[in-house]
């Protein structure tokens, strides 16, 4: 006979659901594989079945679009409901991301408008390619 759960524990919710009712994945199938994978960790315990269990106060850590979430679960919800209500289930703890003008490394500064004939033949000098006539 199962046992039904104390009245004086926490709730928790299934990690599959949750990152899909935070909006992280598109459908519930992709964070199912992607925790089934053994590719999540919850608060430094990697996990390999997506039925393991968050409350709140987890942090999640997972890859994502090439760079690793780290996520501080707030609440838990009943539903998938809008962007707003789903970002009001986390905190982002994740270090920014360098900016992509700052990661070009270039010869003179971005966003300097068109360089002129003398630019283009002192960045092709500086990089090796042929010289502009």
């Amino acid at each position: 006979m199962p046992q039904a759960p104390a009245a004086d524990a926490p709730p928790s919710m299934r990690v599959d659901k949750w990152l899909w009712h935070a909006r992280f994945f598109k459908t519930r199938t992709l964070a199912s594989k992607l925790a089934a994978a053994g590719n999540i960790r919850i608060n430094g315990q990697k996990q390999s079945r997506a039925s393991a269990n968050i409350r709140a106060g987890d942090v999640l850590t997972f890859p994502l679009n090439h760079h690793v979430r780290v996520i501080e679960v707030v609440a838990l919800s009943a539903r998938r409901g809008p962007a707003p209500e789903a970002q009001a289930l986390y905190i982002d703890r994740e270090p920014p991301q360098p900016k992509k003008c700052e990661e070009k490394i270039a010869a003179r500064p971005y966003g300097s408008g068109r360089p002129t004939k003398k630019q283009r033949r002192d960045e092709a000098r500086f990089t090796g390619k042929r010289e502009i006539g």
